[in-house]
């Protein structure tokens, strides 16, 4: 009995580290959006929520999920300093708050309306998402003014911030981070110039930085690819696609987006908001802006120099998706169309749509799409999260009501899933018999 006892504590101990999957950038593992968690529940309510965290202030950054520890970033509601927070993923406790002060050149008393800390009504102060790489927390902070990149101990000690110096955009920011190896990499993208750049995780020196073509501000978050043993950081926005050696920022290839005006409006240079992913040997781009107009498309990845507009197979131009990044899954490609809060399902090879279907109500959706397990899970600004299959047809399986308005994108982590509210961290796991139940 004794010995049984023994190797049920192993198994009770040893099946978390093995199980666990940290989301520890924005949109998880490779920016993909995809999570190999199971059992994550398709019907939401109070027997599922583990725990729910008041989130002070405001703010639209995701959470990001590593050692057990759920990171996010918030503005004060007086806008007067920006947070960095540390919440037990476990507990719900939250294990620290850092602050950031605003710039002390905007009058934060009176209107935000042409002024340097002016923000869309869709967009934050706080809208950033920070990564982690299992070491340090890095976050990048906007104080109205200026931007700063940072990082920080997982005990909440600063190790180093980097001015990055003013940020121009019609919108306001929302620039995220990622870590590819021993440095920090960042896309940033303004109304008035465009460039990536890498920093040294450990002392946030700077290693290099590319200039790009500016157009108008997009919120991109790279992503690395693998190919041919070597990584390419990736790159889009307005100016195109472009692959970065990550050790010294030299250009592998590049793809310049040609913009063409029409009759109709479509084709002129538009925004980037949800970034590209990689699947199935394409990189799929979407672009559009506040007007409605949409630019979509699949592009082969190139080798060296400059990729010739043929390697573009397929583009769209409607009901594509804007702000909420795609999500793929085998043969199928699947995105929000955040307007019309439309789900689609296309054929990632040939662009061809499949189905497509209303989710229900007019409000609109800037979180990005989840995978887990083979089902989608979408969340609109007014708080539904739709629940529905990865497939060839559609099959709507929950819609749950949140009961506060949701404009970042989930994490999933350690079998649970972490929403962030306009008020509140809430933490989502499988349902659990209360005492007494059959």
């Amino acid at each position: 009995m004794l010995h049984r006892r023994l190797a049920l504590l192993a198994i009770a101990v040893l099946t978390p580290a093995v199980l666990a999957a940290d989301w520890t950038r924005f949109r998880g593992p490779e920016g993909l959006g995809t999570a190999p968690d199971k059992n994550i529940p398709v019907a939401i309510g109070p027997k599922e929520t583990l725990w729910k965290t008041p989130i002070p202030g405001t703010g639209h950054s995701s959470p990001i999920v590593s050692k057990g520890k759920v990171f996010v970033q918030t503005a004060s509601a007086d806008k007067l300093k920006r947070e960095l927070l540390c919440v037990d993923a476990a507990t719900g406790k939250i294990d620290w708050t850092k602050e950031v002060p605003a710039s002390p050149k905007i009058n934060w008393s009176g209107p935000l309306k042409n002024t340097p800390a002016h923000t869309h009504t869709l967009n934050s102060h706080a809208s950033s998402t920070p990564t982690a790489d299992g070491e340090r927390v890095y976050a990048v902070f906007w104080d109205g003014e200026r931007i700063s990149l940072t990082a920080w101990t997982y005990s909440g000690q600063p190790l180093w911030a980097k001015d990055l110096g003013t940020y121009v955009s019609q919108h306001g920011p929302g620039l995220s981070p990622i870590v590819v190896g021993d440095r920090v990499i960042l896309n940033i993208d303004q109304d008035d110039l465009a460039e990536v750049a890498a920093f040294d995780a450990k002392t946030g020196e700077s290693l290099w930085k590319k200039s790009r073509q500016a157009y108008r501000a997009c919120y991109t978050t790279p992503f690395v690819l693998e190919k041919d043993g070597r990584q390419e950081v990736i790159v889009s926005s307005t100016a195109g696609v472009t692959a970065y050696d990550p050790k010294d920022g030299a250009v592998i290839w590049n793809w310049t987006w040609v913009w063409k005006s029409t009759k109709s409006g479509q084709g002129g240079a538009l925004r980037q908001v949800g970034g590209p992913i990689y699947h199935d040997g394409l990189i799929f781009v979407t672009s559009g802006d506040g007007g409605g107009d949409r630019h979509m498309l699949a592009l082969k990845p190139g080798t060296s120099g400059e990729v010739p507009d043929s390697a573009v197979v397929w583009r769209k131009t409607k009901e594509t998706a804007y702000v909420p990044m795609v999500l793929a899954s085998g043969p199928y490609l699947f995105w929000i169309a955040d307007k019309e809060n439309k789900a689609v399902c296309a054929e990632a090879k040939t662009g061809k749509v499949l189905w497509d279907e209303r989710l229900g109500g007019s409000d609109q959706v800037t979180a990005s799409p989840v995978l887990i397990d083979g089902k989608i899970y979408s969340v609109n600004t007014a708080g539904r999260m739709f629940v529905f299959e990865a497939g060839p047809k559609f099959n709507l399986l929950a819609e749950n009501d949140l009961k506060e308005p949701v404009f970042a994108t989930p994490a999933v982590a350690d079998g649970r899933m972490f929403v962030r509210t306009t008020t509140q961290l809430v933490c989502i796991q499988p349902s659990r018999r209360r005492r007494g139940e059959s």
